[in-house]
């Protein structure tokens, strides 16, 4: 869940509400495939209930995803294909947010554009650390993925994606 904390907690209530009205939301069953390695990146998506995995052809199983994950943002930031197949391992709920309308909202809303690439750019610098200092043989630290700049603003995540989930849940 601490993507969409990285995501949402730079968004405005506005950025949220745009998100969520462009999106998708699908039910998936366990089995469907929602990003195929190698393939052209076709939507943003957020986990709001339920589970994936990520695998790739040369490692296998990589990690289990669940609530609030956010799948496919690192096509935004580069056009190369998908890194991983994502795959529904039980029923989910899903809200997929279409490249193009992305990209083209990205494109006219420079305020938008730089918030959401300034919480990929921090997510991803996070996840850069942690992995390296696992490389280096260093065991992870405790929340590895957090940090204090992001813990500033978690309340206004966690605010987001409880708005998220029950405007398009009714939960």
């Amino acid at each position: 869940m601490r993507k969409v904390l990285y995501i949402l907690s730079r968004l405005t209530d506005t950025d949220v509400e745009w998100l969520a009205a462009v999106g998708q939301r699908r039910q998936v069953s366990a089995g469907t495939v929602l990003i195929e390695e190698g393939a052209e990146s076709t939507a943003l998506i957020f986990v709001l209930d339920g589970e994936v995995s990520v695998s790739t052809a040369a490692v296998g199983h990589v990690t289990q995803l669940g609530v609030g994950e956010i799948l496919g943002e690192i096509s935004f930031v580069d056009k190369s294909p998908t890194s991983a197949t994502v795959t529904a391992t039980v029923t989910s709920q899903i809200l997929a947010v279409d490249r193009a309308l992305m990209m083209a909202r990205l494109a006219e809303d420079p305020g938008f554009a730089a918030r959401f690439y300034q919480a990929v750019a921090m997510f991803l610098a996070v996840r850069l650390r942690a992995t390296t200092r696992r490389l280096g043989g260093a065991a992870p630290e405790p929340y590895d993925d957090l940090n204090l700049e992001m813990l500033d603003t978690v309340h206004v995540a966690g605010a987001h994606f409880d708005r998220l989930i029950k405007r398009l849940l009714g939960v």
